[in-house]
């Protein structure tokens, strides 16, 4: 018998934030876990034996990530053992059940190629504290993972934001000001009557007359 899945870890971001929503099984592969791949999650026969098989938890897995745009690291490795285990449990793939698949391993590529680009290295790069990270966990990658994905595509959405933070628009359209108390002066007697004095000798000088004095009539 193959390679089988030993553990599923999913976190849920919306608009760019962790909900706390979460799907994290461990399961029985129905195999013994070799050696080499013990040392990278230190998962034993002995703990696995009493879990649950894939095809146990595949709808309830499928419900979780329905509709949903995946973020993976290196997504072409974990995506084909999930359809290997679909397969196997007679369900639809996994691109038949959510909206797409981001690679972080790709993105990461493009961003800073010809640079160490596994989950650690980017934490590192980006200033994520993976400190709790001494074995593979399905859970804790998947919430590192997040933060780095969200710092990988922070510049993305700073436009958006910066619209999310501007004042919101007016019946006329206009931007929402604060204006301060204004103190109105009216003019005296004597100012209008030298307003009026200017109009006539603008109107004099002018051979179409003067505008004020039109609009005022």
């Amino acid at each position: 018998m193959g390679d089988r899945i030993i553990e599923i870890g999913c976190v849920e971001l919306l608009n760019r934030k962790l909900t706390g929503q979460r799907f994290h099984r461990y399961l029985n592969p129905e195999r013994e876990v070799e050696a080499g791949a013990l040392a990278v999650h230190g998962l034993t026969n002995e703990f696995l034996h009493d879990k649950p098989k894939f095809d146990e938890v595949a709808a309830e897995f499928l419900d979780f990530i329905q509709g949903a745009e995946l973020v993976i690291h290196n997504a072409g490795f974990d995506v084909g053992f999930l359809n290997n285990e679909l397969a196997l449990s007679q369900a639809a793939p996994l691109e038949q059940c959510c909206a797409g698949v981001v690679d972080t391993l790709k993105l990461a590529r493009e961003l800073h190629p010809g640079r160490k680009n596994s989950l650690d290295a980017l934490c590192e790069r980006y200033a994520i504290d993976n400190s709790g990270r001494m074995l593979h966990g399905a859970l804790l990658d998947a919430e590192l993972l997040a933060e780095v994905y969200l710092a990988m595509t922070r510049g993305q959405d700073s436009l958006i934001m910066e619209l999310d933070a501007a004042p919101g628009p007016t019946l006329q359209g206009m931007p929402q000001l604060e204006c301060p108390n204004l103190r109105v002066l009216r003019a005296s007697a004597e100012e209008l009557a030298e307003h009026q004095r200017l109009l006539v000798d603008i109107g004099q000088e002018s051979k179409t007359g003067c505008l004020w004095s039109s609009l005022e009539a």
